[in-house]
């Protein structure tokens, strides 16, 4: 891994490195096939503190950088991707709080998170995936309250969230310059969780329907003003693509890990299947994508902390690092021959969880159209 990291980054790395390595990699084996939400995993991430990467210092959080924070996150996908998602969810569902809220606004969510609470970014609707403006979700005002009604699906953390961000209509009228942006807490009335997704990859991660019904919530709770929720919601993705990029890289590692390791025992016409040249070509291209993925993942977020435009470059991130991931664990799977195939061994379950990250938060679609936008111009 060749993030340039801060000495104490270095000795969080460490431990997490061993955490995953000695707790999660083994752990999440049967939750990937029961599809459970392991909660032990998640009790040990928040006494490590690792729920609260993306909590500012200002407002008690751990102060780490984003280079620091990259290098363990990946560390965290290598091990698991739907723990490392899990956990990135704080991060996805702090930043429109912390993009436009207020200071009360800012200092609750993040002392929610702080004492072991969830949140969850809650955008994505029946009709509503890429195309995020056609949401149907409304929020009237009746006084000192919006009342909110609607359908939200895929939603990460939905159904542990102890706070959504909700974007909602509040004047139909103006289109996507008619959407704001809520804070809603969990146990709202009105508020539910619906269907849960059994999903292909990512299993232990909780992705399901939240649904508003007839919801009171106090009109203090709208974030920024009224109508800017869809811009919020952007710049909240702009900044989220780069951490799943940061995710996808891990699962390319562990899949470059992975193949190494079975070629390395894999005996065949009397010696390592790695010591073929026609293999090693397949390792050093694995290795050449991922670490040009990380590096992408790694200058998007440097412009991030520069203060530059990082729009087009968070969105390459994500995509080559997805499409990266699928490819490196395509190669992996092809390495370990009809082994591979098998869900006794590990990497079948990497093309598994691979695919999402090509997916959500805008498919590698809308990702090449965000990155022709920004070299043609308008």
């Amino acid at each position: 891994m060749s993030y340039i990291i801060s000495e104490d980054g270095k000795e969080l790395l460490k431990d997490v490195r061993d955490f995953c390595v000695n707790e999660v990699k083994e752990q999440v084996k049967e939750y990937d096939i029961s599809g459970e939400w392991p909660k032990e995993i998640y009790d040990q991430a928040i006494e490590m503190q690792l729920h609260m990467m993306d909590v500012p210092e200002e407002y008690g959080g751990l102060g780490l950088d984003h280079m620091d924070q990259a290098a363990i996150v990946e560390q965290i996908a290598w091990a698991d991707a739907g723990v490392a998602v899990t956990l990135n969810g704080n991060g996805l569902a702090l930043k429109p709080v912390l993009l436009a809220g207020n200071e009360e606004q800012k200092q609750k969510c993040c002392d929610i998170i702080i004492n072991g609470g969830f949140g969850s970014f809650a955008l994505t609707e029946p009709n509503a995936g890429c195309d995020a403006g056609a949401g149907k979700t409304t929020a009237v005002r009746e006084g000192d309250e919006y009342v909110l009604n609607g359908r939200k699906c895929f939603i990460t953390n939905g159904g542990v969230a102890s706070f959504y961000c909700v974007t909602a209509m509040t004047d139909k009228s103006k289109g996507v310059k008619g959407i704001s942006m809520f804070l809603v807490d969990a146990g709202t009335p009105g508020l539910s969780t619906g269907h849960e997704e059994n999903k292909m990859g990512i299993r232990t991660s909780n992705t399901c329907d939240v649904v508003f019904e007839d919801c009171r919530i106090p009109a203090a709770n709208l974030i920024g003003e009224e109508g800017k929720g869809f811009g919020i919601a952007m710049k909240t993705l702009d900044q989220a693509r780069a951490w799943m990029g940061c995710v996808a890289t891990g699962i390319a590692q562990r899949g470059i890990n992975e193949a190494v390791a079975y070629g390395k025992e894999r005996i065949q016409f009397g010696k390592p299947i790695i010591k073929n040249q026609a293999l090693q070509f397949k390792v050093a291209d694995m290795e050449i994508k991922t670490e040009t993925a990380r590096q992408m993942v790694a200058h998007a977020l440097t412009k991030m902390d520069m203060g530059l435009p990082y729009t087009k470059e968070s969105a390459i991130a994500k995509c080559y690092a997805s499409d990266i991931a699928m490819e490196v664990a395509s190669e992996a799977i092809q390495m370990f021959g009809g082994y591979g195939y098998s869900r006794e061994y590990p990497v079948e379950k990497l093309l598994r969880d691979a695919k999402i990250f090509q997916i959500f938060e805008g498919t590698n679609e809308v990702q090449r159209i965000v990155v022709a936008n920004n070299v043609i111009g308008k």
